[in-house]
Formats: C-alpha cells, sequence, structure tokens
C-alpha cells in the first residue's frame, strides 16, 4: 500500500458484484476500498462521511438510483463535488446522458476488464482524462442537438471565445470530438505534455471540474456543431 492510497467507495446492489469490486481494488497496492453501500441513500450518506477520492457507482439501485445519488453528490448544487465513475451493465445512450450531466466523472460498462477499470479509477482519480474516446464521441453523435439548445446562447458563447486564447478554442474544438491528449497532439503538432497543459489552462479559465464538463459547456453553446 501506497502512503497515499486511492480512497475508493463501492455503491452497487449486487452483492457479488459489490464483493467483485472490492477483491479487484483491495489488490491494488495503490487504493484502498474505504466503504460499500447497497443503495443510494446509502451511497450519499457513506460519500459524506467517508470523503473517498473516487466513487464507484451502479445507476439502477434501490430507494435511491445511482444518477440521482450522483447528482446529490457532484452536481451544480454540490459544494464539493465528488468523482464519480458510473459503472453499469445498460449501454443505454441515455444512461450515459443522464449520468454525465448527473456529473458523474466517467462511464463503463461492467463488462470492461478489470485492468481497464482500475485504470479507469487511476484515471479519474488524477483528474485527467475521464471518458474513453469512444464514449465521448458517442455521447456526442446522439446528444448534440440536446447538448447544443436551440436558442443558443451568443454571450455566453462570446465570453468563452474571450477567455481562451486561439489555440486553446482549439484544443476545447479537439476535447469536444472525443480525441485523447496523444490524438490532440499528433494532429496539433505538439507535444501530449502541452496539450495536458492546454487543458488544465481551460478548465481554470472556464472554472470547469473535468474534461467531460468541457464538452457539455461546449456543445452547449455551440461552439462546436456535431460529431465527426
Amino acid at each position: 500500500m501506497t502512503d497515499n492510497p486511492i480512497k475508493v467507495l463501492i455503491c452497487e446492489d449486487q452483492e457479488l458484484v459489490r464483493a467483485g469490486y472490492i477483491t479487484i481494488f483491495s489488490a491494488q497496492p495503490d487504493m484502498d476500498v474505504v466503504g460499500e453501500a447497497a443503495d443510494g441513500r446509502a451511497a450519499v450518506e457513506a460519500a459524506r462521511r467517508l470523503c473517498p477520492d473516487v466513487i464507484v457507482m451502479d445507476i439502477r439501485m434501490p430507494i435511491l438510483d445511482g444518477i440521482e445519488a450522483t447528482r446529490q453528490l457532484a452536481g451544480p448544487g454540490s459544494a464539493t463535488p465528488a468523482k464519480v465513475l458510473v459503472v453499469t451493465t445498460f449501454n443505454v445512450d441515455e444512461y450515459v446522458y443522464e449520468a454525465l450531466k448527473a456529473g458523474a466523472s466517467g462511464f463503463l460498462l461492467k463488462d470492461t476488464p478489470p485492468t481497464e477499470l482500475v485504470n479507469g479509477v487511476r484515471t479519474i482519480a488524477r483528474g485527467e482524462s475521464l471518458l474513453a474516446p469512444a464514449v465521448t464521441r458517442t455521447l456526442i453523435g446522439h446528444f448534440a442537438d440536446r447538448l447544443r439548445p436551440a436558442d443558443t446562447s451568443k454571450p455566453a458563447r462570446d465570453e468563452i471565445v474571450r477567455a481562451l486564447t486561439p489555440r486553446e478554442l482549439e484544443v476545447l474544438q479537439q476535447i469536444s470530438e472525443g480525441r485523447s491528449n496523444a490524438e490532440i497532439a499528433e494532429k496539433l503538432f505538439i507535444s501530449a505534455e502541452t496539450v495536458k497543459t492546454y487543458v488544465s489552462r481551460i478548465l481554470t479559465k472556464l472554472h470547469l471540474r473535468d474534461r467531460v464538463q468541457a464538452v457539455v459547456l461546449a456543445y452547449r453553446v455551440g461552439l462546436v456543431s456535431g460529431a465527426d
């Protein structure tokens, strides 16, 4: 166990699945499973009590579903938004959209290989790349119109344009098209480290928590118009 392990809270109503997650994460030298919850209400209570670094959240749970639990922990009204990784058996675009709108930092399916699941938790804990490009593209492809209101907010868009440099706007567009840092670096002929710096500046200037929020904002205000 490292000196500062990633504190993980498991929120899953199926006991067998929950036990599997606990086994997987507890086996990692840089992770510590600090708690578990079998329903949404218990998940919210445990998260507020234990202050985990990452919450692994199922969508369909009793008493309070995972989307509402995520909204309470990471939504716009949260003073200190939690980092939530939604993991579900339901590969339904509507769930992806609702989970991310509620404040989730990422979305994976339960058939994701354990190695990818573990790396996903590490990624979210770092606050770096929070969605696989394929998931981002799915979100954009199916929900661009919903994310971008018909009466595009020009003042908000103009404010963003003024806040960012031309290069930062270019990087924001690349993020919104679902590209990873490595893909952006290759396309713009810059280093991945430079891309990371640009992403950090964009999030800071726009007061955003992560890339997911950047994607949603870009489409909501009409900075980008659709998937490739």
